[in-house]
């Protein structure tokens, strides 16, 4: 998941959270790479930014029903019983957006009383409305939730999870949640605790805090606008777990007691290959003919529909399995949009535009347009599909490496790019690239825990596996791993380094998992990436210090360097100071004629008058230096 375009949004508790500045010397050529955000690349417009420091609701808040009231610099919500879901909208209509607040209970009836923001929510608060749930007691199995109130005033509870520790009474949690249209992630403290992609949006519905049950402050109330690509990996989220054709691994592969094994392993998403039968109905089948995974024979192609759907696709896996059917796409799509779940489509093979205008049909028709995501190895089946249904997602699959993989997404209008796992570790600098293009990264397809950890530190977003259940294992393994340490390191002024007056170093820090940094030169604050001017330090030692900050600790890291007294860093100091031109001329005359004492002395002699009293110290006392040697 790197801001990546505002990703990122990308650069996940592995990526680095870095200051860098880059080492230029007297030209003062200067590239920073600032703190990376949490959220992917993109628009980054701030649509709603409250501190509440006014006293004030703010304009255009309407405080629905419940008590609400601005005090001490928060926003304080009362909800008198567990039986009012007390609410207060604002903001406008957004399908992709990052909605973040700071958050404390401040009295609760009971530890399953909740808090709430709202994702999509009426400006008058009538039903139906979605929000993400957060309750006191927070580490529950239900802490977590992502629910709908239904018009019919009832709740549609599509996923649960515990939070990382219970929030209680009194204490400020940062949370957020990350949505694109109907899919959503929840952060607490930065990192992803659950996900949804059953979001139902509305045309209009806004933005909300809501109370049950308890009096809830807020503060730092904030919604940032995302680009549109929700495949990219925010920081603080796990890899995707995409299941090859299903949980192909424990079940038949590319059929639905396939897919509801993947889905039961708590898959994102399920990968699964699309080819018309004879009479042009599409069905889930992988291989050209029906040889290995049926007991039939025979290209699909050359099959109906009514000889496929006869076919035993079970047997061949395990005995408990007989009787299990080649399902058509319509049927997977009617069972992922009943049962839950998102496809990601592979059309095999070369198809016709009328053929892949058949698939488009049937996702239409499933109504399932906003949870498919199309890939193909044909490029003219993705031409197709962004010609006939350009709200489809795009997906390029490769078994190796373009040259330029950017270009090619560009000229495909590619929404992620799929190479092979092996062949993506080959060049990992191509997940940024493409990350800063805005396109993300899904490969296929990847059963070891080894790679998988190689691609995660890679910012891949997404991975295809066999072993669906065994990835999400480890996805929810690893992101319990505590927070990197930080690291801090000076590139420049080097430690041990003799520098002359002449020269202008750029002070160079490098850090990762941190989110400050503070540089001070013998003592005193320099901000890193600018040049540091050595005229007006004293000549001798210096101690520049650097300081990172992160979630897990802090670092420190010191570079000494000394400032040394040459005729031609003197010679500098004279020429480029703003003094009249007699004056300059005097001064350099002494300076080439070696005459250093009357120098030291002619510096003493106009020190406030012809000569600033700071340039007239650095002359006299480099001078005498110089008499002295």
């Amino acid at each position: 998941m790197t801001p990546r375009p505002a990703h990122l949004p990308r650069g996940n508790p592995s990526r680095t959270i870095a200051a860098l500045a880059v080492l230029t010397l007297s030209t003062g050529v200067l590239a920073v790479l600032p703190p990376s955000p949490p959220a992917a690349a993109g628009p980054g417009s701030v649509a709603v930014a409250e501190d509440f420091s006014d006293g004030r609701l703010p304009t255009g808040w309407r405080a629905v029903d419940g008590t609400w009231k601005v005090e001490n610099g928060r926003l304080y919500g009362t909800s008198a019983s567990s039986s009012q879901n007390n609410k207060i909208t604002f903001g406008r209509h957004l399908n992709d957006f990052r909605f973040e607040a700071t958050v404390r209970f401040e009295s609760v009836a009971s530890a399953t009383r909740w808090t709430a923001l709202g994702l999509d929510v009426p400006a008058d608060g009538a039903n139906p409305w979605w929000i993400a749930t957060m309750r006191s007691g927070t580490t529950a199995s239900n802490g977590l939730e992502f629910a709908q109130r239904t018009t019919a005033d009832t709740w549609n509870v599509t996923n649960t999870g515990a939070g990382p520790y219970a929030a209680g009474t009194g204490r400020d949690v940062r949370v957020a949640v990350e949505v694109h249209g109907s899919q959503a992630r929840w952060f607490v403290d930065g990192r992803e605790a659950l996900r949804t992609s059953s979001l139902q949006r509305s045309a209009d519905g806004g933005q909300a805090l809501l109370v049950n049950g308890a009096t809830v402050s807020f503060d730092d109330v904030r919604i940032t606008e995302l680009a549109p690509n929700g495949y990219l990996r925010p920081d603080g989220s796990p890899l995707t777990v995409i299941a090859h054709r299903g949980a192909s691994s424990a079940a038949p592969e590319n059929t639905l007691v396939a897919q509801e094994t993947a889905r039961r392993a708590n898959a994102d998403w399920i990968e699964n290959d699309v080819q018309p039968s004879r009479d042009g109905v599409p069905f889930v089948l992988h291989d050209a003919t029906v040889d290995r995974t049926t007991d039939g024979a025979g290209r699909i192609r050359d099959l109906t529909a009514a000889q496929l759907k006869a076919l035993d696709a079970g047997s061949w896996f395990a005995p408990s399995y007989a009787g299990e059917r080649l399902p058509t796409l319509a049927e997977q799509l009617a069972d992922l949009r009943v049962r839950g779940g998102n496809l990601l489509l592979e059309i095999k093979g070369a198809h016709t535009r009328d053929e892949v205008a058949r698939i488009v049909e049937v996702i239409r028709a499933e109504r399932m347009t906003g949870r498919v995501f199309i890939q193909s190895f044909e490029t003219d089946a993705l031409r197709h599909t962004r010609e006939l249904a350009p709200e489809l997602p795009l997906g390029l699959l490769r078994g190796s490496l373009d040259a330029d993989p950017v270009a090619v997404a560009r000229e495909l209008g590619l929404t992620a790019y799929n190479p092979s796992g092996t062949a993506l570790l080959t060049r990992p600098g191509v997940v940024r690239e493409l990350h800063d293009a805005g396109v993300a990264v899904l490969v296929w397809t990847i059963d070891s825990a080894n790679q998988w950890q190689a691609l995660e530190q890679a910012d891949v977003d997404g991975i295809i596996t066999n072993r669906p259940a065994e990835l999400a294992g480890w996805n929810a393994a690893y992101s319990q791993r505590p927070p990197a340490t930080p690291t801090v390191a000076i590139g420049a002024p080097a430690d041990g380094a003799t520098l002359d007056r002449a020269q202008a170093p750029t002070v160079t820090v490098t850090t990762t998992h941190a989110e400050t940094v503070t540089v001070t030169l013998d003592g005193e604050r320099v901000e890193p990436g600018v040049a540091l001017d050595l005229t007006t330090l004293p000549a001798g030692r210096h101690t520049l210090r650097a300081e990172a900050v992160g979630p897990a600790g802090r670092a420190t890291a010191t570079s000494t360097f000394t400032v040394a007294v040459t005729p031609a860093g003197l010679g500098y100091v004279i020429l480029t100071s703003d003094v009249e031109h007699g004056t300059r001329t005097a001064l350099s005359t002494l300076l080439v004629q070696g005459r250093y004492a009357e120098l030291a002395r002619y510096a003493d002699q106009q020190a406030g008058q012809r000569l600033p009293v700071e340039l007239a110290r650095v002359v006299a006392a480099d001078a005498r230096a110089l008499a002295a040697d």
